[in-house]
């Protein structure tokens, strides 16, 4: 058993050394910090004027990774002194013992000019040193905060709820709005139809895309692209929405967080339901077939994937579904690339990359909050199958991911300093609050961690769009 001494002390320090990794690897990512390696071409020092920013920034850096180094070794000092497990201390010594390399790699890339391939090793080794202490970490962490076995017992696998059909229900239906005045049963409508197309999705989705477009035209992005991208992106996922109120709506009426549905209370038929995401479907196609052939056919296969393969094959068997859901959020990466390039590339592929390991990192958190919920409706989600403490570890696990695919992405394009401060201050944040979790297990600890995952990503979006826009 840990003693609370030593508990804050090995996870701080471990924390706090990741969190520093990531900034170097960040910064280091940074095309700023590339023309100021060539700025200061010596190492440790230069001898170049300090009035140029240039020159300021590497001897920063270089500052920055000397106190980083120092966490990084009163981390692994701290891991071995307490009582920590032989995979927290591999894992953290690894760290310690490749930082060094790491600083030696970076003073070859200060003297040779940053000649490739030496950013991309450099790039590599502060990534690997990054990941292995997120592993400690989230070790530890699991190790700290696991429950007992009599107080969480091995969870089991969901029981399917069972069958259900519209007459069943039929009791539960709300009043009819005849009696209603016309205005009143127009809005209701309106807002029923708005509900089905789940909108709270649509702004991060969007500015999913919006980066993506930004990446690929940066100041040369047209209006035109910009409306016809983001208005068939809105009717792609109010299509996918739809489908999925009407092939869920069984699970919907058992589970609280989704009983009062449309279709689940019959407030839209199923059949004018399906009509109007059949409908949805079709214009979104329309529109995307003003820009090109491939945009539309992604715009396709994103309704195809969250309609078909997400909700019937993977949400209801497999306790991986979250995790291979996570390209239907993905593909509105490359559905902003093709529609401005017309073509994927690799800057739109990490893009993708991002939101498909964060999606996750910010869903699991949901999953803890709803745990009984999911259980009621019959769904194999990671906290119902496997337990909270798994899934907790694997929130910080994907989180680790998230933060190391969004500094690779800061270095296969041109991003600038916003863009990097966004992705380390956010993601200190989205740590802090996955530490807390960890810690407090509660509810409101997994709503707090959730909220966090929007920000960090929705924050990240809207600094790339302006990095990319602002040249």
């Amino acid at each position: 058993m840990l003693s609370s001494r030593v508990r804050p002390r090995a996870t701080t320090l471990l924390g706090g050394a990741a969190l520093g990794v990531y900034l170097l690897v960040v910064a280091g990512a940074t095309a700023a910090l590339s023309d100021a390696a060539r700025a200061c071409p010596g190492w440790p020092v230069c001898e170049a004027s300090l009035a140029r920013p240039a020159v300021l920034v590497a001897l920063g850096h270089r500052v920055t990774a000397l106190v980083v180094g120092l966490a990084v070794i009163g981390a692994a000092v701290a891991v071995l002194r307490g009582d920590t497990s032989r995979r927290v201390r591999a894992a953290t010594g690894l760290a310690a013992v490749l930082f060094p390399g790491q600083i030696l790699l970076g003073g070859v890339v200060a003297t040779s000019g940053a000649a490739p391939p030496l950013p991309g090793l450099h790039l590599t080794l502060g990534l690997a040193i990054f990941g292995s202490l997120v592993l400690a970490l989230a070790w530890q962490l699991e190790a700290e905060t696991a429950p007992r076995p009599a107080a969480d017992p091995a969870p089991a696998s969901p029981s399917p709820p069972p069958a259900a059909t519209d007459t069943e229900d039929a009791g539960a239906v709300a009043a009819p709005l005849s009696a209603q005045p016309l205005g009143v049963r127009v809005r209701a409508r309106a807002f029923a139809y708005f509900r089905l197309m789940k909108p709270r999705l649509m702004w991060l989705l969007s500015l999913v895309a919006a980066a993506a477009m930004a990446l690929a035209a940066g100041p040369a992005l047209t209006l035109r692209t910009i409306l016809l991208t983001l208005g068939g992106g809105v009717l792609a996922i109010g299509a996918s929405g739809t489908f999925n109120h009407v092939l869920e709506r069984d699970r919907d009426k058992r589970m609280q967080r989704t009983a009062d549905r449309p279709v689940a209370t019959h407030e839209v038929p199923v059949r004018r339901a399906t009509a109007f995401g059949v409908v949805l479907a079709a214009a979104s196609l329309a529109v995307f077939l003003q820009l090109n052939a491939l945009a539309a056919g992604l715009g396709l296969v994103a309704i195809l994937f969250y309609s078909v393969v997400y909700t019937i094959i993977l949400k209801p068997n497999t306790v991986q579904n979250t995790v291979i859901g996570g390209a239907a959020g993905a593909l509105p990466a490359l559905i902003g690339w093709a529609a401005v390039r017309g073509d994927i590339a690799l800057p739109g592929l990490a893009l993708a990359g991002v939101i498909f390991v964060w999606t996750p990192a910010h869903f699991y958190n949901l999953a803890l909050a709803y745990k009984d919920d999911y259980a009621r409706g019959g769904f194999p989600m990671m906290p119902v199958v496997r337990g909270e403490s798994t899934t907790r570890k694997h929130v910080l696990l994907w989180l680790g991911a998230t933060l190391g695919t969004a500094g690779a992405l800061l270095w296969l394009t041109d991003l600038g300093w916003l863009s990097a401060a966004a992705t380390v201050s956010l993601g200190g944040v989205f740590l802090w609050t996955v530490v807390r979790l960890h810690r407090e297990r509660t509810e409101q600890a997994a709503f707090r961690a959730f909220h966090a995952s929007n920000a960090y990503l929705g924050v990240v979006l809207v600094a790339a769009v302006v990095d990319a826009l602002v040249v």
